[in-house]
């Protein structure tokens, strides 16, 4: 279990610092765009009141309370099952990534009303108008890596 806390809060640490650098040391909301290294990657605010790609996106105070519960829910199943498998280690990363990701969201839901999105990746001729942050990167990672690792016996 160690490993699935270190990573917890490795991705916790790293998506809340994140999203202090841009809103309030680099006034991302005021200032809504900043080139990184363009065209691939750019900071553009995004404030999501919904799930990925703001599905679910009313806005209204209740839905974000039901994204708050849901997500706590998903939490604590991901943890009940990574202590069924604590001997998998790929599994207790792969726990650590989802549950600090949404831990992460959660923190901005309760601070701001919304998710704070603001890494934009665009490539190729092709122009992402979407944004995301560190915290969506670990929830996918780690539902993919659980999809993938889940089930095996102890990995080295």
């Amino acid at each position: 279990m160690r490993l699935l806390i270190g990573t917890f809060v490795v991705t916790l640490l790293a998506d809340q610092a994140s999203k202090w650098a841009v809103i309030e040391r680099m006034a991302l909301p005021q200032r809504l765009y900043v080139e990184v290294f363009p065209p691939y990657l750019n900071f553009t605010m995004a404030w999501n009141t919904g799930i990925n790609f703001g599905l679910f996106g009313g806005g209204s105070d209740a839905m974000r309370w039901v994204l708050i519960a849901l997500a706590a829910a998903i939490c604590g199943w991901v943890l009940a099952w990574a202590w069924r498998e604590r001997d998998n280690a790929m599994t207790q990363v792969a726990a650590g990534l989802l549950v600090g990701g949404a831990l992460g969201n959660v923190i901005d839901r309760l601070r701001y009303g919304a998710v704070a999105d603001f890494i934009n990746m665009s490539c190729c001729g092709i122009n992402n108008p979407y944004a995301f942050n560190i915290a969506d990167v670990a929830i996918f990672a780690g539902a993919g890596l659980l999809i993938v690792f889940a089930g095996r016996k102890k990995t080295p």
